[in-house]
């Protein structure tokens, strides 16, 4: 077993989680109201950092607005590139107070301050500026979930190297509370059907406009109580469901529509990097040959520090 893989129990932050994943949207929604439309919704996304994780550069008029999750500090701090920063602790207290706190900064940066007030994707949403009821912040806690996006994001960072066709970033999407990272065919696909929960169908459409295979990583849920990696095509394929993929722990989840496989499988293994990376390419095999994909043409080895790719 790797220290580097701390264990997370969704159970025991659970209230943690879901009070930072509201004040993630909170600032997700302010990069969205500002940033121009970026395929795939590329715009809205979170990265992370050697503190915890950031929005990285947001347009603000003629200057640069970055807002960060300091983990280590336990703040949210607002820059811009004239020099200007604001500071919001994290700390236990209500969303709407966060809410408040979040737009008198940009108010004093002289940001725009009209985003979205609700939460996306979350079941029973209330309001930001609404949501009075009072929520822990254990900050050991979130602290150890970027600690296992670290050794994630690691991982799906090689996986993307073998790579020559269109992928995504590695980003943390707040509306999901997920971090991922997507290879594309290059092919367009049939329209989504719609129908997600909490997102609008415009939003769903564009973002499956084009053939891909995903595979990200999750804290958990109520719905799912249990921290875990997930992979999915789309479309999916005859026969993926039923393809053998790796490692033996992953399995195909109908409710879902997506492989799984807990993270405590993958912190638990003696090489935590190796089983995950099996789980990577294996999911990914299985919607590339089933869908027909020009793998020749997209694909390439691994790469490796200091050697350039052979061409």
């Amino acid at each position: 077993m790797s220290d580097a893989w701390p264990v997370l129990d969704w159970a025991a932050w659970r209230e943690t989680a879901i009070a930072l994943q509201l004040r993630c949207q909170i600032i997700g929604k302010v990069r969205l109201a500002l940033t121009p439309w970026l395929n795939h919704s590329w715009h809205v996304p979170f990265y992370l950092t050697a503190r915890g994780w950031s929005t990285s550069a947001i347009p603000c008029g003629d200057r640069i607005l970055q807002i960060d999750f300091d983990l280590i500090g336990d703040d949210l701090i607002f820059i811009t590139s004239d020099g200007a920063r604001r500071t919001i602790a994290l700390t236990a207290g209500t969303i709407a107070d966060f809410h408040a706190a979040t737009i008198a900064a940009l108010d004093a940066l002289g940001s725009d301050t009209n985003f979205d007030g609700s939460p996306s994707e979350m079941p029973d949403a209330v309001p930001f500026a609404e949501d009075r009821a009072l929520r822990p912040y254990d900050a050991d806690a979130a602290r150890t979930f970027w600690r296992s996006l670290i050794q994630v994001e690691r991982v799906f960072y090689q996986f993307r190297t073998g790579f020559l066709g269109k992928a995504s970033p590695i980003h943390l999407f707040w509306g999901s509370f997920d971090l991922a990272v997507t290879r594309f065919s290059g092919r367009v696909a049939p329209r989504h059907p719609g129908g997600m929960p909490g997102l609008p169908d415009a939003v769903t459409c564009e973002a499956y406009s084009h053939e891909e295979a995903s595979v990200g990583f999750w804290p958990g849920s109520d719905a799912y109580p249990h921290a875990a990696f997930y992979a999915y095509a789309y479309p999916s394929p005859d026969g993926y469901v039923d393809a053998k993929v790796q490692p033996a722990q992953a399995a195909w989840n109908a409710e879902m529509g997506e492989f799984l496989l807990d993270y405590d499988a993958v912190r638990t293994a003696p090489d935590p990097a190796a089983m995950l990376l099996d789980f990577c390419q294996s999911t990914y095999d299985a919607a590339a040959d089933l869908a027909n994909w020009d793998r020749a043409a997209l694909e390439c080895p691994l790469g490796r520090p200091r050697v350039p790719r052979a061409v």
